[in-house]
């Protein structure tokens, strides 16, 4: 791939509102991602009030603060994240499973592609903060391992 049209295609994502894009072309491909400089608020799941036919679930951005002290795993990318590699799977990990370094945590799917997600620490996963099937957001976190 000319290096122009890599040049070109970085100038393009500043200058727009896309935070991510991958193009391929024959047997060559490239993705580029924009970084933020402000970091995604995690989300939190809060019980809504209880009716006598709901006990659904709202999701709200956590405050840095409030997630338990660890080491967070972000997101790579955009996507829809899975904790079983199919429906009828256990999850990979739980609430107190412990992890290793490359341990496999969650499936990513983006652009019908399923992305396995390694974890980059060893330790006990703290918390979980996505549910099952939520779309996701690049850099948005997803485990805290401690």
């Amino acid at each position: 791939m000319d290096i122009r049209k890599v040049k070109k295609l970085i100038e393009l994502i500043e200058a727009s509102g896309v935070s991510e894009i991958e193009i391929k072309e024959g047997e060559e491909s490239i993705r580029i991602c924009k970084s933020s400089a402000e970091p995604i608020p995690a989300p939190v799941m809060v019980k809504a009030p209880e009716t006598a036919l709901s006990n659904t679930f709202v999701t709200e951005p956590a405050p840095a603060d409030e997630l338990p002290a660890g080491d967070l795993v972000t997101s790579p990318m955009v996507g829809t994240f899975y904790r079983a590699p199919s429906p009828t799977n256990p999850n990979f990990v739980e609430v107190g499973s412990t992890v290793k370094k490359g341990d496999v945590l969650c499936i990513l799917e983006a652009m019908k592609l399923m992305n396995q997600i390694d974890s980059e620490f060893s330790g006990t996963i703290k918390s979980i903060l996505v549910e099952d099937g939520q779309a996701v957001e690049y850099g948005q976190p997803l485990f805290v391992i401690g």
